[in-house]
């Protein structure tokens, strides 16, 4: 799949397996939704230093975060407790967020490409994360930084495409 901007390279380079994901969505900074214009789901990471002190579904989601690259990845989503259970499209970022440097533990923050009738926080998301598609990048302006994450959900809305039997998986099915 070709790249859809001239500053970041874009490829879908699938995970095998892809990953399966599940917490709570908690609060950020809030720049998703206010500065950038993307309204961004934060998943809940528990940072403790003993991984067998956590329960299975945060083992996951550190493990993702602790052995994978920082970056943008291609994932399918669902608000499994929330009002709208559509699984849809996900460019989601994992890392630091060096544009804004300010973070002192990496996050994973799930732009789902659909448009909800009301904020999800506290709700139980789910995630199937099936490709990595670019490093995570610092950008010269705010404008630049706006225009590639726009070029990161055209292009991760079209390689999803590929992967349609995802939204049917029983990962989205269980409570």
């Amino acid at each position: 799949m070709a790249a859809l901007s001239a500053v970041c390279q874009r490829s879908l380079q699938a995970l095998q397996p892809p990953a399966k994901l599940a917490g709570t969505v908690v609060h950020g900074f809030g720049r998703g939704s206010a500065q950038l214009g993307f309204p961004t789901a934060n998943l809940a990471i528990n940072w403790a230093e003993q991984l067998d002190t956590l329960t299975d579904e945060e083992r996951d989601v550190r493990r993702f975060v602790d052995e994978n690259r920082t970056g943008i990845y291609a994932a399918w989503a669902q608000v499994a407790s929330g009002a709208d259970r559509g699984v849809y499209k996900v460019a989601m970022s994992v890392g630091w967020n060096p544009h804004f440097g300010d973070l002192e533990r990496k996050t994973i923050e799930a732009w789902l490409l659909h448009d909800f009738e009301a904020d999800f926080y506290d709700q139980r998301l789910k995630l199937v994360v099936v490709g990595y598609v670019r490093p995570e990048l610092k950008f010269d302006s705010f404008d630049e930084l706006i225009r590639e994450i726009r070029a990161d959900g055209d292009f991760c809305g079209a390689a999803l495409d590929g992967h349609a039997a995802w939204p049917a998986d029983a990962h989205f099915a269980a409570p």
